[in-house]
């Protein structure tokens, strides 16, 4: 995989994984791999988090019975903000454009199958992760965030939950054994 955070800063990083630096201690983002869904440098950015999964399908968190097809969707921990609302996303790869997410899904889209060939992966999430013009880019300079090239086999459902270990493993050794270390490295 490749670093993208050392190309133009003023590129939008939508489309890219945001994969937390292992040094970073932020309890809503440690261990964290985000979707860029949205991003301009001179507005901000929005995304979510996609390896902390719920282990409850849509059935689990609403009180009203689903629509048809939607009851067995996935849940995942989007972010800090607005953990109050439930939003349903479909993660589509374009051949030539990439991975795209689009988020805030209708219910009636959601639930309808899709109607070509690419593949599509829909996924619920409470909340997500948002940063106002500049911040992004700030913490990316800071190696807060390391900016990896999405592709289709890292989004599949299976391997989301171990995907930074896994991102890490791929960066070589130092990144493997900062990815190892205990919360508490007096655990060691």
């Amino acid at each position: 995989m490749r670093d993208l955070a050392d190309e133009d800063s003023s590129r939008s990083f939508a489309g890219s994984l945001l994969v937390a630096h292992p040094n970073m201690l932020d309890p809503n983002f440690r261990r964290t791999v985000l979707f860029i869904s949205e991003h301009e440098p001179t507005e901000g950015a929005l995304g979510v988090v996609i390896n902390r999964p719920l282990d409850r399908p849509v059935a689990d968190l609403v009180s009203e019975t689903p629509p048809v097809g939607l009851a067995d969707v996935p849940v995942f921990l989007g972010g800090p903000v607005g953990k109050n609302q439930l939003m349903f996303a479909a993660f589509e790869w374009k051949k030539g454009e990439g991975v795209k997410l689009s988020h805030k899904v209708a219910l009636q889209q959601a639930s309808a199958a899709p109607c070509n060939d690419e593949p599509v992966t829909l996924c619920a999430f409470v909340g997500y992760a948002g940063w106002g013009a500049g911040q992004l880019e700030t913490e990316v300079k800071q190696k807060a965030w390391l900016i990896q090239k999405a592709n289709p086999s890292l989004l599949r459902l299976d391997r989301l939950p171990r995907l930074w270990f896994e991102i890490m493993r791929g960066l070589g050794p130092w990144y493997k054994m900062l990815a190892a270390a205990p919360d508490d490295p007096s655990l060691n």
